[in-house]
């Protein structure tokens, strides 16, 4: 591609590279100028213009963009999205599912290595979606790119962004109570829950003993079991884990390097699994226990090195609820 400034009398089928007001008309940037348009400008005494030149080998940036965007999501609703037309050079990616967002990383770092002027901008892997939110977008910055950047970026794009669609349909909350009542927080797991279509089946308010948790858990029909009781769960012996262990079921992890967040621990028990909530899940601030329950709710499999992962990034804001900050303040 060419740019630059040109007379005007080269200029036809050029595009334009920024908007101009002549004689009280707006003659916008990306406009393919034509023979009224040059005659406008010469008109009114202009020699040249500056303008964007495709060669024989180019493509224009809307062209560009849409290929990319194909190449990436092959069949967008069975991707769980949906792509816009391209405009300006540029293609949004729309979640049409709440889930999480399922890339390939280092195929998207590459294609950004091909040409500066070729960009890919998507949220963080496994980013929670919400149904009409924006999770990508291809950017074309400049009015033509070589053809041949654009085949070595969409070679090794295909199909790589997937919305990892929620697969548990009902969540049972499980509350333990040491006499003083279960405390606040049955709201904000509900809006998590919410927040990615999942029902809450049941509210249960237990004694913080072992043997009434565990018939809880046992009890409950749900495709999920969350536990959040009142006093924290601060060893994998406590009462919350053993509680699943004696409903038959199995601890898989106990802590995360997330904070806010620690204390979590995750389980499972007749085929479901089992999430022992951390106390700061008692607040709506974003947490350690989101991005478990994020994705054990898509139906990933969460292990011991899924969740050691999550350290580096782990380092939350303070939470407001918490009683000893991390650090204190003079």
């Amino acid at each position: 591609m060419r740019f630059g400034p040109v007379p005007i009398a080269d200029a036809e089928g050029a595009v334009l590279a920024h908007s101009l007001v002549v004689a009280g008309r707006k003659l916008r940037k990306g406009r393919i100028l034509g023979g009224s348009d040059l005659a406008l400008l010469r008109d009114a005494g202009i020699e040249d213009v500056i303008v964007a030149r495709l060669d024989a080998g180019d493509l224009d940036e809307d062209a560009a963009a849409a290929m990319i965007a194909r190449a990436m999501v092959p069949d967008p609703a069975s991707a769980g999205l949906r792509l816009t037309e391209a405009s300006t050079g540029r293609v949004n990616f729309y979640a049409t599912v709440p889930g999480v967002l399922n890339l390939d990383v280092s195929r998207i770092e590459a294609a950004n290595r091909v040409d500066p002027l070729i960009t890919i901008a998507t949220l963080p892997p496994l980013a929670r979606t919400r149904r009409g939110g924006m999770v990508a977008t291809v950017k074309i910055i400049s009015y033509g790119i070589a053809r041949l950047s654009v085949e070595r970026v969409t070679e090794s794009l295909q199909d790589s962004m997937l919305v990892q669609p929620v697969k548990i349909r009902n969540a049972t909350l499980i509350q333990t109570d040491t006499g003083t009542g279960p405390g606040k927080g049955e709201n904000a797991v509900r809006s998590r829950l919410e927040a990615l279509g999942i029902a809450m089946d049941g509210v249960l308010t237990v004694p913080h003993r072992i043997s009434p948790l565990a018939e809880a858990v046992a009890a409950s029909r749900a495709g999920l079991v969350l536990i959040l009781t009142a006093s924290a769960t601060s060893d994998p012996s406590d009462v919350a884990p053993e509680a699943v262990r004696a409903a038959g079921g199995t601890v898989t992890r106990f802590g995360m390097p997330v904070d806010p967040g620690n204390l979590l621990f995750l389980g499972h028990q007749g085929g479901r699994p089992v999430i022992g909530l951390p106390g700061c899940a008692r607040s709506p601030a974003l947490n350690g226990a989101d991005w478990v329950l994020e994705r054990v709710s898509c139906g990933l499999e969460v292990g011991d090195g899924d969740i050691a992962a999550m350290g580096v990034g782990g380092l939350l804001k303070e939470s407001p609820s918490r009683p000893y900050p991390r650090e204190r303040r003079r």
